[in-house]
């Protein structure tokens, strides 16, 4: 493996963030922690482009969406209204991913 990607994995462990293995998803690496979870598109053994952060359920990847005062998780069909804690620990995951892979 490439010594920039296990410095990018190592970095990522260092921040508390875990990588769920699924298989169906061979265009993105899905990396959670605190329940919450960010999907980041897959370049080859590296990492590509950084999407929005969210939870995964039943329902698939529900992302996080604010706007009018609140905020919410939508998925296909409706939303659900996130509690704070909820939209801290998903902008956390965010915030402490994005320098540890770019």
């Amino acid at each position: 493996m490439d010594p920039e990607v296990l410095s990018k994995l190592q970095r990522i462990a260092e921040a508390g963030i875990g990588m769920l293995p699924v298989a169906e998803l061979a265009n993105h690496f899905i990396f959670t922690r605190d329940g919450m979870a960010v999907l980041v598109e897959r370049r080859g053994e590296g990492f590509g482009g950084i999407g929005s952060p969210g939870r995964i359920t039943e329902r698939g990847f529900e992302p996080l969406i604010s706007g009018g005062g609140r905020e919410a998780f939508v998925f296909k069909g409706g939303e659900e209204a996130a509690t704070a804690a909820e939209a801290d620990a998903a902008r956390r995951l965010l915030a402490d991913l994005r320098p540890a892979i770019e």
